[in-house]
């Protein structure tokens, strides 16, 4: 409540979603409001239950986190309601994010639209832009894979959920290695870490860091450059280049309220004569799980040697 009804005013975020939505932030960051479509109020409502089951049960859950959906009527002739979903703000951190990745495990359109040179930490990279694989420590490496994505995503299946995304955070601890073109400075060695800036955030310096880290939030990792062949098929995971930096990583499932109705049914019918049916998004729970796996087990892999 104080959060949202203080004396701080909500932030607008630039533009509306895809879907249409509009997205509020908090003064503090800590919490994010999505405007919603009636139909996605009883999607809601109807997995509600096992949504409240599913988050009490599994404390490092990458599911976004819901905590509360409201309908308000405006006031005037048409009295117009409103309705909106208050979530965590899964980039509420000291350290400022440099790159941001939407990612869902499939191709047709997964890639800005912008240039290269407009590119910035505020741009939402897509699948076709990932130029990192993400090396995590063994125990989260276990912990990402065998506990939690499978358990999520059983989830997500089970109540008929589909095009649902991994949205990703990327905080470089060597600011360097980041230039405004959203290329990669020269400066940074090949072939090991580049070091530490001397311009940390508090999360940086802070000696109880490490108490702070959990599965998705304020995670050391490593990630390792990538580069495709231009000469294929486009490549979901580009070729390892041994280049590595140190991040901080942040991630969660988002998007969680679309289920595979008569709509989607029809612009995977639709897309499917145009384009390999594999590479749409629109594809049924159960092959869009499988599939958001195979990728993300391809993005995310096990640091050989820990951090």
């Amino acid at each position: 409540m104080l959060s949202l009804c203080g004396d701080q005013a909500l932030r607008e975020l630039s533009s509306p979603g895809k879907s249409g939505s509009f997205f509020y932030l908090t003064s503090n960051d800590q919490y994010m409001i999505k405007t919603m479509k009636k139909a996605e109020v009883k999607i809601f409502l109807k997995m509600l239950r096992a949504y409240y089951n599913h988050v009490r049960s599994f404390e490092n859950t990458l599911v976004t986190k819901f905590f509360g959906l409201h309908c308000v009527k405006l006031a005037g002739a048409n009295q117009k309601k409103v309705r909106f979903v208050i979530m965590g703000n899964l980039f509420c951190s000291d350290h400022f994010i440099h790159r941001r990745f939407d990612l869902k495990g499939s191709s047709l359109g997964r890639t800005t639209d912008k240039p290269q040179t407009e590119i910035d930490e505020y741009t939402i990279l897509k699948d076709l832009d990932l130029n990192f694989i993400f090396r995590l420590q063994k125990h989260w490496y276990q912990e990402f894979q065998s506990r939690q994505v499978d358990k999520d995503c059983d989830f997500l299946e089970q109540e008929n959920i589909m095009d649902y995304s991994l949205l990703v955070g990327v905080h470089f601890r060597d600011k360097r290695v980041i230039m405004t073109e959203g290329s990669f400075d020269s400066d940074s060695s090949r072939g090991s870490s580049p070091h530490l800036s001397p311009h940390l955030s508090r999360g940086d310096t802070d000696p109880n860091r490490l108490s702070k880290i959990k599965l998705g939030s304020n995670m050391p990792t490593k990630a390792e450059l990538t580069i495709r062949k231009s000469d294929c098929e486009p490549q979901l995971i580009g070729e390892p280049t041994g280049e590595l930096y140190d991040v901080i990583l942040y991630f969660g499932i988002i998007d969680i309220l679309q289920d595979y109705d008569i709509s989607k049914k029809l612009e995977h019918a639709y897309k499917s004569f145009q384009y390999d049916p594999t590479s749409i998004s629109a594809v049924d729970p159960k092959q869009y799980s499988r599939r958001f796996k195979d990728f993300v087990y391809k993005a995310f892999q096990e640091d050989k040697v820990d951090i």
